[in-house]
């Protein structure tokens, strides 16, 4: 067992911001002002980091605008159904979370986040979902029937779906429609691997006809800046492993070394690579030493016998997006178990029956929730435990967020630059446009 998992060293952080997202993000507004629902999607492993800040302050002047203020919103119910009304205000003003890829992520840690959620954002519905789980999709069609059903009197209810690039819209919305139209239902909506793929908002899906509910499924868009310092840098490398920023922007061997660390914190007993290396390998800390390994036991090798690591670090990578998540999310909540590749005659450094350390250990719940555990209490650790290290983790993580926007994190240097030139030439024209009258 690993007692000790260091911090990797990362990249400094690429931009991707291309030119449709932007377009987007400039529609936003008037598209919001049709808008009755807006469906939110995230990743389940990065329920934090797959927040857009951006489209966060164009929801919250939606709401706003629509008399919608969250102080003044009852908590929706810890049922993933939410709320029996739509909440203050005449018309329909809602908004759900969805965490897609809910099979990705432990089971244990779900609940805790449900409520933890509930607690600090009373405005927002969350809701866990995999696409390939036709009850989740149930739930989430009956959830957007009974929302549309408390305003009889509308006509229909139009949908809009946004969130982060390849955290699955399009493959959400042609689930929802082939569950709420009856009859073998086309698909509407292309998907692909890659980020990027939808780059212009679809026309009006049909997702449900009595009610009549409307969908559009929207562009994914990325932050113009991931942010400065170590933060930005781990926002970045999450984002490429779940391949929401495009894989040319990042050095594979980098994604490899960050991905070693979480799998680590996940399980630092029998963490899921185990299953890819020679028999009787042990946990590491090694992105090498890993890599080494992993590229003997596939056979992988270069002109002279050498180990191809380069290989084998896009080779693991694919395997964790492939198989790798799902062995991941059946870590268990606790950890003080033995580990079945260790022998009775292993020296200290492995977890036993009766051995416990006594320094504390890192644990964590999918890629955004780290916390410190003693050993001796681990196999202990209650739910309500999980919730209030998750609780601590998302007010962690909102407070430095608004030091980054204070601070102009949200903006690089270049970005900064461009703006203070757009406003110099502005103003330039202005004034020749006073001279000429």
């Amino acid at each position: 067992m690993l007692s000790f998992i260091p911090f990797p060293a990362l990249p400094t952080p690429p931009s991707w911001f291309p030119g449709h997202m932007n377009r987007f993000t400039k529609q936003l507004p008037a598209l919001l002002s049709r808008t009755d629902v807006v469906l939110e999607l995230r990743d389940a492993r990065l329920p934090l980091t797959s927040i857009n800040h951006n489209l966060e302050r164009a929801i919250r002047k939606w709401r706003a605008e629509r008399g919608r203020d969250a102080s003044m919103i009852t908590p929706p119910s810890a049922s993933p159904t939410g709320p029996a009304i739509p909440g203050y205000g005449s018309a329909i003003c809602e908004r759900i979370v969805v965490l897609n890829k809910h099979d990705l992520v432990p089971e244990w840690g779900v609940e805790p986040f449900r409520k933890t959620m509930a607690a600090r954002f009373p405005d927002q519905i969350v809701h866990f979902a995999s696409c390939n789980k036709p009850r989740d999709i149930k739930t989430l069609s009956e959830l957007l029937v009974n929302i549309a059903k408390t305003s009889p009197h509308a006509t229909e209810m139009n949908v809009l779906v946004v969130g982060m690039p390849n955290v699955g819209k399009s493959t959400l919305l042609n689930s929802l429609r082939s569950r709420g139209i009856a009859g073998r239902t086309a698909k509407a909506l292309q998907t692909s691997a890659q980020p990027g793929h939808t780059r212009t908002l679809s026309t009006r899906l049909k997702i449900s006809e009595n009610p009549l509910i409307y969908s559009y499924d929207s562009p994914g868009v990325m932050l113009p800046f991931l942010g400065r310092g170590e933060q930005g840098a781990e926002r970045g490398v999450k984002l490429a492993l779940i391949a929401g920023i495009k894989e040319s922007l990042y050095d594979v061997e980098a994604l490899v070394n960050y991905l070693l660390y979480r799998l680590n914190i996940l399980d630092p007993v029998s963490p899921a690579y185990l299953k890819v290396l020679p028999e009787g390998s042990e946990p590491t800390t090694d992105v090498y030493v890993f890599l080494e390994q992993l590229a003997a036991r596939l056979g992988m090798r270069v002109r002279g016998g050498d180990v191809d690591t380069a290989r084998a670090a896009i080779w693991f990578v694919e395997w964790w997006r492939r198989e790798g998540s799902l062995i991941s999310a059946s870590a268990p909540r606790s950890i003080g178990r033995r580990n079945p590749r260790v022998s009775q005659g292993d020296p200290p450094g492995c977890l036993d029956d009766a051995t416990h350390y006594s320094l504390p250990i890192r644990r964590g719940w999918g890629f955004d929730f780290e916390w410190t555990v003693d050993a001796a209490s681990s196999d202990s650790e209650s739910k309500g435990n999980v919730e209030e290290k998750m609780g601590a983790c998302i007010d962690t993580y909102m407070r430095m967020m608004e030091v980054q926007e204070e601070l102009g994190g949200g903006v690089s240097q270049t970005q900064e630059k461009k703006r203070a030139w757009e406003e110099k030439l502005a103003k330039r024209k202005a004034r020749l446009s006073r001279k000429n009258v």
